[in-house]
């Protein structure tokens, strides 16, 4: 669709906070009233380049990381604002590296370690994506090392 108004020209009805803080909601209309959208502000930071496996270099991409989550994880993340959640502490965690570019490898890894506490099978799910599982036995090991880190979190001791 394309709409003939400008941001601009219209009014702030409500602002909240989204996602703990790290942006913010703000549902507008039109100056003549007829259109009612959202916007959302984030504070930009630099940006960032990925290295890929093949050995190319392009932007980061945090629709295209979304897509992917939501791709490999099914609807195991209740909500697109959980999928965004990953998505933006997943950066956060990049960005902690403190260069500007980072490879596919480590935009992977990030993720995995957000969804890990996050949704145990949105994170077996993205893992087997990820890291390409071509047998149940990788399955068996990656739910292994999960249940491994849950024992450890909670204090308990692992029964095999």
């Amino acid at each position: 669709m394309n709409y003939k108004f400008k941001i601009g020209d219209s009014k702030v009805l409500e602002s909240r906070e989204a996602l703990d803080g790290t942006m913010i909601r703000r549902r507008r209309v039109t100056a003549d009233g007829k259109y009612r959208f959202t916007t959302y502000e984030r504070i930009e930071m630099p940006n960032l380049m990925v290295k890929k496996r093949s050995g190319e270099r392009e932007a980061f991409d945090r629709d295209k990381l979304a897509t992917s989550i939501r791709r490999s994880v099914g609807k195991f993340l209740n909500s697109e604002l959980e999928v965004e959640e990953v998505v933006e502490k997943a950066m956060d965690i990049l960005y902690e590296y403190g260069t500007e570019t980072v490879t596919s490898e480590q935009i992977g890894e990030a993720v995995l370690e957000v969804l890990s506490e996050m949704n145990e099978v949105a994170y077996v799910r993205y893992s087997s994506v990820f890291r390409k599982f071509k047998t149940l036995d990788e399955f068996e090991e990656i739910i292994r090392k999960q249940r491994e880190k849950a024992a450890t979190r909670k204090g308990g001791n692992i029964c095999a």
